[in-house]
């Protein structure tokens, strides 16, 4: 297998930076692969979202699941940064904290939270809550949200009303916006949503009592993200979510609330584009989707003995942060497409290669047939892709067990052809492939630290 060379050089002494993506619908096993990459990396970012993303670490058998704190906590002495276009719940954050600190891992001293972070607090979980109930019974149909206050958190951001991590430094300063947020968003929750306001002082004395928490690990992200790559340190990007759920290229309205794509990984951050030197896109082998919204190879997963089953049981598709069965589906290699370009993929990880172990067929979908005319590139509009009609490629499985492999000559013929099938109709080359969810189950054709 071929490797294309990486789309930008690196400056002498510097050191070299590499984002990951998700190029599906999320849940593509970001979070094994990150804590792979760490072991070459200084520092890790976080980039957008909130804790509506969960990464599932695997380390030695045993498993641990983060939703904000950086995928690189679990590597001691790599420095962890929470950029500026992630929305930080105060209260979430400090659980995961001590819940981490209880394992004897060690955050505080290696966790900088950038200040200009929009902060997530009860009237925004609760506007989230009574804003899908409302969508349910007038029957328009829930998005799907995790009902964190994720979205509502980064409406105020837009509106150039949020309160900031930098707020939380200044109580008088705090106190008087919190008044003006919170009276507006009473006023919908009351008025609007028919549901119940919420009052002033718990919200004021809950935020200064875990502000003193948090004010040690308020720092400008930017910059030490820049020091860190001028004095030779790599960092790693980490994105959450998927491409095909970004606020703006995903199949909108059944979208998250941010950019997931890797160009964001600079404003989300407080970098140049010039420091993203590699961006490696995380793809499953087959394809899963949690939550609503259109999905043109999905298998139904509820009859024993189907392919959806077989990929919904032994491929333990469940959120990590919600428990929600993940609907499933042959990999659809026509959306990958539109992953590739909007990221500008320098090679792709295929995640869960082993789940398709012991299927005598296996598909990749080319092509969609949609009103009469053949595509070949996921459309943009959620009401097109609906009416999208799957056309497929098939390919003979494979006997035996991928599982813990560490060498490419070592996958069944099968599994090999199947590979460099989706990397030439993608158009983009596989880099590594994870065989299994511990670290050492991964196979690696080019790495993305020394191209």
């Amino acid at each position: 297998m071929q490797a294309s060379k990486p789309g930008r050089d690196v400056p002498r002494g510097a050191g070299r930076n590499v984002v990951v993506v998700g190029t599906q619908w999320g849940d593509e096993g970001k979070g094994k692969v990150v804590d792979w990459l760490t072991d070459h990396a200084s520092a890790v970012v976080r980039f957008q979202g909130g804790h509506n993303a969960g990464h599932t670490l695997v380390i030695k058998g045993k498993k641990t699941a983060l939703q904000l704190i950086p995928s690189g906590v679990m590597r001691d002495g790599v420095a962890c940064y929470i950029g500026n276009g992630v929305v930080v719940d105060p209260t979430h954050l400090l659980a995961e904290i001590e819940r981490l600190e209880a394992a004897g891992v060690e955050v505080r001293s290696r966790l900088f939270i950038s200040e200009s972070c929009p902060l997530i607090l009860p009237f925004h979980v609760q506007l989230d809550h009574a804003r899908e109930s409302l969508r349910e019974t007038s029957g328009a149909g829930k998005i799907g949200t995790t009902g964190k206050g994720i979205g509502p958190a980064y409406e105020d951001k837009v509106a150039r009303r949020a309160l900031r991590a930098q707020d939380l430094k200044h109580p008088v300063r705090f106190a008087e916006k919190l008044r003006e947020l919170l009276d507006l968003h009473n006023f919908v929750l009351q008025g609007f949503l028919g549901a119940s306001p919420l009052e002033f002082q718990p919200i004021f004395d809950n935020a200064m009592k875990m502000a003193e928490q948090m004010k040690p690990m308020l720092a400008d992200v930017g910059v030490l993200i820049r020091k860190t790559h001028l004095a030779g340190g790599s960092v790693l990007f980490e994105g959450a979510q998927g491409t095909l759920l970004d606020i703006d290229h995903g199949t909108y309205p059944y979208v998250t609330s941010s950019n997931c794509v890797a160009g964001n990984a600079a404003a989300g951050s407080g970098v140049g584009p010039d420091q993203l030197h590699y961006i490696l896109g995380i793809t499953k082998a087959y394809t899963t989707r949690v939550g609503s919204g259109p999905f043109p190879t999905e298998l139904p997963m509820d009859e024993p003995g189907t392919v959806g089953h077989h990929l919904s049981t032994v491929g333990q598709e469940r959120g990590t942060v919600t428990g929600r069965a993940r609907r499933c589906g042959w990999l659809d290699g026509a959306a990958m497409k539109r992953s590739v370009l909007i990221n500008g993929i320098s090679g792709l990880c295929i995640t869960k290669l082993d789940v398709l172990d012991g299927l005598e067929e296996i598909k990749m979908c080319v092509g969609y047939e949609m009103n009469g005319q053949r595509i070949d590139i996921l459309p943009l509009d959620a009401d097109e892709i609906i009416a999208c009609r799957p056309v497929y490629e098939s390919f003979p499985g494979w006997a035996g067990s991928t599982v813990g492999m560490t060498r490419w000559d070592d996958l069944p013929p099968g599994a090999q052809h199947y590979l460099e099938r989706v990397q030439a109709f993608i158009g983009a080359p596989i880099d590594m492939v994870s065989t299994g969810p511990d670290r050492e189950h991964t196979i690696l054709l080019r790495h993305p630290y020394h191209g």
